[in-house]
């Protein structure tokens, strides 16, 4: 086992060195699509695609067996105006690779497409094994894992790949951005006949500010909203008729979205407009195997702040990559080449234990 996982990083190090030399920004993905797909298909596996989504099944695929997704993305954000080093050249040091996309989440993706290999052509396996590659989870946009996930069959359980320094995420916060407008009455400010927008706007912001959501989730501890843009008024003599302001909240499983829209409804003179409710917190019980199995291995279990593409899936699921989210979307990317091995390894072993 050992010596064919040696062989693998190699081999995982070198696509991923090939992905970071190919831009692929949020809906940009083509190329490195086409990378993905040629490898595996050099491999012998028939790989499946619908926009920039590439995927691929276990050779002895059995429609009667229950489906395990292992899936992570392919696209990246742009690089910020701090690198010092070329964004796209793959370059090692001290065992390190540098690039952009290398930590989030190519590190992940190569791990998890060597562990689909390793037990590609296992016969005995009681699940499918389904890979995907997916597309614009940097932007959670609607041509990613949304649109495979209409072409897969049905999912029962998920390994999201991202950079968790191998700790499994098992539950995950969700997000709600709400659009809030305050109304007032436009009018002259040496007149007392108006309504001020902006006053509206600060009295709902006092009491958002007040923390209202008062349940606590066991692993993501308490919901978090702030408000965190406002706009209002276009002259220094006029009493704005209208205040914009916007809500984010980082929603925990100890809520559903509509009950925290609804409760801020309640309580808001604001009209509110949510701008997608898509997003949805994630948690995976404490007796699911994969969980007792990960706590068998010695994996610390904990809950994330940070979103991925769990939020699209209505099945069971965990996050656990290599690399540490906290290079993530930073000047001067880069993962540890012996991290990479990790993730090979701790995938391979996470899976034996349930497969």
């Amino acid at each position: 086992m050992l010596e064919q996982l040696n062989s693998e990083v190699e081999e995982a190090v070198n696509l991923l060195k090939a992905l970071i030399s190919t831009p692929s920004f949020s809906g940009e993905e083509g190329q490195t699509a086409d990378i993905i797909s040629t490898f595996l298909s050099k491999k012998g596996v028939n790989t499946k695609r619908v926009g920039n989504n590439v995927w691929a099944f276990n050779k002895y695929f059995d429609g009667h067996k229950p489906n395990l997704l292992l899936n992570s993305h392919h696209d990246t954000v742009k690089p910020n105006s701090q690198y010092t080093r070329d964004p796209f050249n793959p370059f090692t040091d001290g065992g390190r690779i540098y690039g952009l996309g290398s930590n989030d989440a190519g590190a992940p993706l190569v791990s998890l497409m060597s562990a689909f290999m390793y037990f590609y052509d296992r016969v005995d396996m009681p699940y499918n094994l389904i890979l995907l590659a997916s597309a614009e989870e940097e932007n959670s946009g609607d041509q990613g894992i949304r649109l495979a996930l209409n072409e897969l069959p049905k999912i029962d359980l998920a390994i999201v790949g991202e950079p968790t320094s191998m700790r499994m995420a098992v539950a995950e916060k969700g997000l709600l951005v709400i659009d809030a407008y305050a109304q007032g009455k436009a009018g002259h400010v040496a007149h007392g006949d108006t309504e001020n927008a902006i006053y509206q706007a600060t009295r709902d912001i006092a009491w958002i500010s007040s923390q209202p959501f008062k349940k606590v989730s066991e692993l993501l501890g308490d919901l978090k909203c702030q408000v965190t843009q406002i706009n209002g008024g276009i002259a220094h003599n006029m009493v704005p008729e209208i205040c914009h302001f916007l809500i984010d909240v980082r929603v925990t499983d100890a809520y559903r979205h509509e009950e925290v829209l609804q409760l801020l409804k309640e309580h808001c003179l604001s009209e509110l407009q949510p701008r997608s409710m898509k997003h949805r917190p994630s948690a995976i019980g404490k007796n699911e195997p994969i969980v007792k199995a990960a706590g068998a291995l010695g994996m610390q279990l904990y809950g994330s702040s940070t979103m991925s593409d769990q939020t699209a899936l209505s099945c069971p699921s965990v996050k656990l990559g290599p690399g540490d989210t906290l290079r993530s979307h930073t000047a001067d990317e880069f993962v540890y080449i012996a991290e990479i091995e990790e993730g090979i390894k701790g995938y391979v072993a996470l899976l034996n234990k349930i497969l």
